[in-house]
């Protein structure tokens, strides 16, 4: 039997994905579309996940979708291909808990908005990034016509998109598409310590700030206000105790997620 094309691994309340066709440097078939949404839907489910990483095997991230994969003669509809494209991209939106990629080699097309649509990226020296579309023939998709305007402004995510440059990893970083830059070396480690500090945050509040954060773009500085107070809200009754008594006690905190409020019974 074949290798799988996505390799799952959940340890200490980290699942990690890995795009496992390092023969294609990733690119993305049918096959990896319907495993990506398989996994992000069960990750969506499963409480005892509370952070994701995604990145890809063999010394790449992911090229992109397949094109030679796609260029066969076939009868499905291109829109409903795309809604696959399009499930896989909204469900690592509406992910509740911190996404993190893992850059290494080439990230291009829709494999660099992959990497973007996570929340923190992490890039070594060898990244190189580019909206290859247009050197292709398509347009923007996996969401790069909503996320490059919001993270680098209009102007640089024109830039981007039109001229499908290529960019190495420090000018990703001071466009703000890339979190951090790190050698080889240190990437293990580096990314184990990240993702431990993200699991071990407060699960519901993260998964309210990730929210409201996305929510930011579209709704009113009231309105920002008023699901500040929502959240919060839910947060006094869920693990703010905790890191309140912890930090009265110069302990950590232990973050479980769990609602804390006992309803009352009338008695008869």
């Amino acid at each position: 039997m074949s290798d799988p094309v996505l390799l799952t691994r959940h340890d200490g309340g980290v699942l990690t994905l890995t795009l496992n066709r390092p023969h294609r440097r990733n690119a993305i078939d049918r096959a990896l579309w319907d495993a990506l949404r398989d996994a992000l839907s069960g990750a969506t489910a499963d409480e005892t996940v509370r952070a994701v990483v995604v990145t890809g095997a063999g010394g790449a991230f992911c090229a992109g979708a397949d094109l030679d994969s796609s260029a066969r003669p076939r009868t499905e509809h291109p829109t409903r291909s795309m809604r696959r494209v399009n499930d896989v991209a909204l469900l690592l939106h509406e992910l509740p808990v911190p996404t993190v990629a893992v850059v290494d080699g080439v990230a291009v097309g829709a494999g660099w908005n992959l990497a973007l649509g996570c929340d923190l990226v992490v890039a070594t020296p060898a990244a190189r990034f580019s909206q290859i579309f247009a050197r292709r023939g398509p347009s923007l998709d996996f969401g790069g016509s909503w996320l490059l305007p919001r993270l680098v402004g209009m102007q640089q995510a024109k830039r981007l998109a039109l001229l499908a440059e290529t960019i190495g990893a420090d000018e990703a970083r001071a466009l703000g598409l890339v979190t951090w830059v790190v050698d080889p070396g240190e990437l293990p480690g580096f990314v184990e310590d990240l993702t431990a500090r993200l699991a071990a945050g407060p699960p519901v509040a993260l998964a309210r700030t990730k929210a409201m954060l996305h929510a930011g773009s579209r709704s009113s500085f009231a309105e920002a206000l008023d699901a500040e107070a929502v959240s919060q809200a839910v947060n006094f009754a869920t693990d703010a105790p905790a890191g309140f008594a912890a930090f009265a006690e110069r302990t950590d905190p232990e973050f479980r997620g769990e609602w804390q409020v006992v309803q009352r019974t009338r008695s008869s």
